[in-house]
């Protein structure tokens, strides 16, 4: 037995020794990991160790004291103790903060003595550092990611963002990929604080809508909003709005109080933040239908033909602006004096067909349009009905017509011909002067003509037997000189005598009928 219980106490930490003394080694962990104080003590033979004891320096009341690390503010199991008493004094510490950072005492009690090294082991605390450069990029950069431990040791990293796993960490960025990112260590629940990357980019998604939706109610106020999903965000003036290609309006919102058919259209939104993508800073939505409902408007009626003959056919149609198309015509005809409201209808449909035009069918008639938003009325129009002329009437028009343009002709040639005469004549006056002296009181003689043409009107008016009608006159006067040809072959007394019979005058008198 005595033999046995020597050689246990060969073995225990020591007995033989006969040293007192703690070995430490300084530490150095990343915030939220687990960390373990290495630690190894001794005592001389002899002595039982009955307590153990971890404190950490700490500064109060303007000194430092070692206050025992389970009197510290922290969690149970934050400081565990995984050594013995045999010489083993190793301290874990679970989810290390940065308040744990600083020195650590060891301290034992024996049987026959206490022990407390004199050295510390210096816990050292520091963060994993997750690095995006650069943070703030355009689409379309390079960005690298680096995890950074701060304590040696620490190789291998893996990436997130936003939770997902990262498995570049160098790439070429897009706007899907801005977030927070972050590191953590291979194997360990240790992760970074989150690093914001920003991606600018141009706007995308570019959207214009209408409120109310929809088709839209003459008179009514409608809103057109634009949005894009942009960053920077795209500002008030960044906004255009445009209708069929033409500038409207800059900014975010567009209200027209009081909408008119005029303002419908296609409509499209443009959007821009300065920030360039594809070789353009600007982008355009798609395009939306404004379309405004309204009643039946400018309502008229035509009539083919123009020239309304007893016995032909004719057609009255009724046209008008209306959205949606008007579907309801009615046609009425005034059966009084004009301004009366006696009004009979005769008839239905967008056009009226009067196939054989009779005098009855003389009188003003209106058309009647509605759809589901309204009706209207069109102006009264006046349908004049012409009796068929007889056969008697073209020939005596025809030959007056034939006989006034003939003399009219036979007037012009004369003209025309006296006139060249004249003109022959008076060259050869520097002539005559030199061979009729004697004659230089003569007096030219005159030949003045008048016609007197009447001219009627085409369609002789129709003229009652009791009021006559008067046509007014206008009368042509023309004068031409007529000179003889060879009055350098005649005597002094010749030219005398044919001054008294050289005035022959003819009278045309031309009147036109109104």
């Amino acid at each position: 037995m005595e033999k046995w219980i020597l050689i246990i106490l060969v073995l225990m930490p020591g007995v033989w020794s006969g040293n007192w003394g703690v070995s430490l080694e300084n530490q150095c962990a990343l915030k939220g990991s687990s960390v373990v104080v290495k630690c190894e003590y001794d005592y001389p033979f002899g002595n039982f160790v009955t307590s153990v004891k971890w404190s950490k320096a700490q500064f109060v009341s303007g000194k430092w004291s070692l206050i025992s690390v389970s009197k510290l503010s922290s969690t149970p199991d934050h400081f565990n103790y995984i050594g013995n008493h045999r010489g083993d004094c190793k301290l874990k510490v679970n989810n290390v903060q940065s308040v744990d950072e600083g020195a650590y005492f060891f301290s034992f009690v024996t049987t026959l003595n206490k022990w407390r090294s004199k050295r510390y082991a210096y816990l050292t605390v520091k963060e994993l550092t997750a690095v995006v450069q650069p943070s703030n990029v355009t689409e379309g950069d390079t960005v690298r990611l680096t995890c950074s431990p701060g304590c040696p040791g620490f190789t291998e990293f893996i990436w997130f963002k936003d939770g997902r796993r990262v498995w570049r960490t160098s790439f070429q960025v897009s706007r899907e990929d801005a977030g927070r990112y972050y590191c953590a260590v291979l194997g360990q629940e240790v992760t970074s604080a989150p690093v914001v990357l920003t991606v600018r980019y141009a706007p995308k998604a570019v959207t214009l809508t209408a409120s109310p939706s929809g088709p839209v109610i003459k008179g009514s106020t409608v809103t057109l909003t634009c949005g894009s999903d942009a960053n920077p965000p795209v500002t008030q003036s960044g906004y255009s709005l445009y209708k069929g290609g033409e500038f409207i309006s800059s900014g975010q919102n567009h209200i027209i109080p009081d909408i008119q058919p005029s303002e419908s259209g296609w409509y499209h939104c443009r959007a821009g933040n300065g920030i360039s993508w594809g070789g353009s800073d600007l982008k355009n939505s798609s395009e939306i239908h404004l379309d405004v409902l309204y009643g039946p408007t400018n309502v008229s009626v035509s009539v083919y033909p123009h020239h309304i003959v007893e016995g032909s056919s004719v057609n009255l149609t009724c046209s008008g602006a209306a959205n949606p198309a008007a579907d309801n015509y009615t046609w009425f005809k005034r059966t009084g004096v004009p301004g009366s409201s006696s009004m009979v209808q005769v008839g239905s449909g967008q056009v009226l067909s009067l196939p054989s035009i009779e005098a009855s069918h003389r009188g003003l008639y209106m058309c009647h349009v509605g759809n589901r938003l309204g009706e209207n009325n069109s102006t009264e129009v006046m349908l004049a009905v012409v009796e068929e002329p007889n056969g008697s009437q073209p020939l005596p028009l025809l030959a007056g017509v034939g006989v006034s343009l003939f003399v009219l002709l036979g007037i012009a040639l004369l003209l025309f011909w006296k006139k060249k005469r004249y003109r022959a004549e008076k060259e050869r006056t520097v002539l005559d002067s030199k061979l009729d002296e004697g004659a230089s009181v003569y007096e030219n003689p005159t030949e003045s003509i008048y016609s007197n043409i009447h001219m009627f009107q085409s369609s002789p008016p129709s003229v009652s037997a009791q009021v006559p009608t008067l046509y007014e006159s206008e009368v042509i006067y023309s004068t031409v000189t007529v000179k003889p040809r060879n009055k350098s072959r005649v005597s002094a007394d010749s030219w005398a005598k044919e001054k008294d019979n050289s005035s022959s005058v003819i009278y045309a008198t031309v009147v036109k009928s109104s």
